[in-house]
């Protein structure tokens, strides 16, 4: 690599027409650039799809050359009281936009806004619509009280499709030099499960560790079993083999550091996904995963939950 930048940030879009997999939204957003003018706007969705890059680019078409003065970006999860609603939002929003009609404040991670202070924000953009516009963002749009979602025209982001990503990877490999395999595309995108910025770091992470990128260095460098490792956990409980599953499985959270919550996460993938297990049994398997996922969340003890799954998988293979 010639430089040090972090390519997330390097590649990451400055106008709409670069924004990846969200079509839709990019088409009514550009009939707000045509008239000069936004409401209030209220962006949702995964991590990773494209929503601060949107809100940024749309802020670079709407004023131009003047964007920086006009903008600024707070991220609610670092401050999340009334405090920063009644002084660093007011403050900015009290001041004149330069050679522009509004100024925009784009609060980023809003849902972690607490009740009081999403209250105090609902007044504060009646107070300052005529100066100032807001774009809030959040993960989980049911976070953000009702008053709120009503003053916002919502954009609702989804995860980025498979072959607009492969596109995109494509061109940055292209662009740094960097070789990559076909399974390596297929390992990036499926460990970012529709998260953008975690298949770009990926990448760049296991360009760092040799010059042809496979699935092999993307699972290394993820921290991610390969399918095919938890499938056979999973066929091997099912026809009753305990001790040869909770083998695997332990060698596979050494190997890879993965924590319960990742060996959860991608086992529920790989029983969803699979052609081998039936209708009946995936209903079953989920609903005890389930019950597990709630059990960690809850602080109890990985390794004896994980191995409780596969106790459950032993039981129900054998009858």
């Amino acid at each position: 690599m010639e430089d040090f930048e972090i390519w997330v940030e390097k590649y990451r879009p400055r106008t709409l027409d670069e924004i990846v997999g969200q079509d839709e939204i990019v088409r009514r957003l550009k009939g707000y650039v045509e008239k000069k003018n936004i409401p209030h706007l209220l962006f949702s969705g995964p991590p990773g799809t494209g929503k601060t890059a949107t809100a940024i680019a749309l802020t670079r078409d709407l004023f131009g050359e003047h964007w920086r003065e006009n903008f600024i970006e707070m991220n609610a999860s670092d401050e999340r009281g009334i405090d920063v609603v009644r002084h660093k939002i007011k403050e900015f929003a009290r001041t004149a936009p330069i050679s522009a009609p509004f100024k925009i404040i784009f609060l980023d991670e809003a849902d972690a806004l607490t009740a009081d202070a999403q209250a105090a924000l609902r007044r504060t953009m009646e107070m300052f619509s005529k100066s100032c516009r807001f774009i809030l963002s959040c993960n989980y749009l049911s976070r953000i009280i009702e008053p709120i979602q009503s003053r916002c025209a919502v954009f609702r982001f989804k995860a980025v499709p498979k072959e607009a990503m492969r596109k995109r990877l494509l061109e940055i490999c292209e662009k740094e030099g960097v070789k990559v395999t076909e399974d390596g595309i297929e390992a990036l995108l499926y460990v970012s499960a529709g998260d953008f910025r975690k298949a770009i770091n990926a990448l760049q992470g296991a360009s760092a560790i040799g010059e042809l990128i496979d699935a092999e260095k993307i699972f290394q460098v993820t921290a991610t079993a390969q399918p095919k490792e938890i499938a056979e956990i999973l066929d091997t409980a099912l026809k009753g083999n305990f001790v040869e599953a909770r083998e695997k499985l332990s060698k596979l959270m050494l190997e890879y550091g993965m924590s319960g919550e990742d060996v959860v996460s991608q086992i529920f993938r790989e029983i969803v996904s699979s052609n081998s297990i039936s209708e009946k049994m995936k209903v079953l398997l989920i609903d005890k995963l389930g019950e597990i996922d709630f059990r960690l969340t809850e602080g109890a003890n990985e390794r004896i939950q994980l191995n409780a799954f596969l106790a459950y998988l032993s039981t129900i293979g054998k009858k």
